[in-house]
């Protein structure tokens, strides 16, 4: 078994390496049967996280939410000796936060993501009310002001990359979009003729061999069964290879990993001899700071960013104001 302690940042959780024979009270049961010649009368009753997985899914989870949330799950069983959440409650949850807190010292972000996944368990799965939580060490927030690139540094990264991740990047720092909010671009969401060649001449392969389907979020799949081979909805930045559907185990075109973009910004970084630890966030840091530079108002930054609270969006200003910026040094 893999360290239990292995740490998860932020919404990107990554699954826990955990052997069947461990969680095997936990995991999907295998049909049960009766004597030779004869099947069992009964069905067995579904395991804990299959309950889990068809409670998120008849709420529309995503499918990252839907990992992230059975991997804490999993780590909670596992901390507690295996023993049955239905057998425990706010104490239990208590002492598996703090333990998260202080002795894996996780980020605030991490551990709230944690008390979302066994809050979700047990309001959701269990029907079983945990009440206020008054024990939690809670994980301490960093005073950190977001890292930003000046608009010379990015053309600086942008020059030393080429093809389609520097068009992706270049749309990071245009627009302000996040990372999967470029990735997750599809044909229909923007009037853009260049580079669509390429991707059109995907999609016919695709259609030509049979394939040519796409993931469609919703019940649009089920509305309109045709519409995930429509040019329409196909995305702009599409992966090499096909790839299959967790869900429905169909093989489809996804998307470009996000790990090709994020490794191609970092290698552009070290190119452009830049010191700064700047990522593909950081391209969305700078747009911000530029508009704001520019003189637009705190509102439409905040429409721009789609942030749902324009606190998130002052943080921008105090990287602007910091103090000291226009003082002359005396060696001026």
């Amino acid at each position: 078994m893999q360290k239990i302690g292995q740490h998860f940042s932020g919404n990107r959780a990554q699954r826990i390496g955990v052997s069947g024979r461990e969680i095997n009270r936990f995991s999907r049961p295998q049909p049960a049967t009766g004597s030779i010649g004869q099947e069992a009368t009964a069905a067995a009753p579904r395991k804990l996280l299959d309950r889990v997985r068809d409670v998120l899914r008849v709420n529309h989870y995503s499918l990252r939410t839907e990992e992230a949330y059975l991997g804490w799950i999993r780590r909670f069983i596992l901390f507690n000796g295996k023993k049955h959440p239905q057998e425990m409650g706010a104490a239990e949850v208590e002492l598996y936060l703090t333990h998260l807190a202080v002795n894996e010292k996780v980020s605030t972000s991490t551990q709230k993501q944690a008390l979302n996944a066994l809050v979700f368990l047990y309001h959701k799965v269990l029907q079983k009310q945990l009440g206020q939580f008054t024990n939690v060490a809670r994980a301490k927030k960093p005073q950190r002001r977001p890292l930003v690139l000046s608009k010379e540094e990015v053309e600086r990264i942008l020059r030393v990359m080429s093809g389609t991740h520097q068009l992706m990047a270049t749309l990071l720092f245009g627009t302000g979009m996040r990372l999967l909010e470029c990735l997750r671009l599809r044909v229909k969401d923007v009037d853009f003729a260049r580079n669509q060649i390429e991707v059109r001449e995907i999609h016919r392969r695709d259609v030509a061999s049979g394939g040519g389907r796409t993931y469609l979020p919703g019940a649009l799949e089920r509305k309109f069964p045709n519409a995930n081979r429509e040019w329409a909805w196909q995305y702009v930045f599409p992966a090499v290879s096909l790839s299959k559907d967790p869900r429905t185990n169909e093989y489809r075109r996804h998307h470009v990993h996000e790990n090709s973009l994020q490794k191609a910004v970092k290698k552009a970084v070290e190119l452009a001899g830049i010191v700064k630890p700047a990522t593909c966030h950081t391209l969305r840091h700078s747009f911000a700071t530029e508009l704001l530079s520019a003189g637009y108002d705190i509102r439409t930054v905040q429409v721009l960013l789609g942030h749902k609270d324009v606190s998130t969006t002052m943080i921008y200003t105090h990287v602007l104001n910091r103090p000291g910026i226009g003082v002359r040094s005396p060696l001026d």
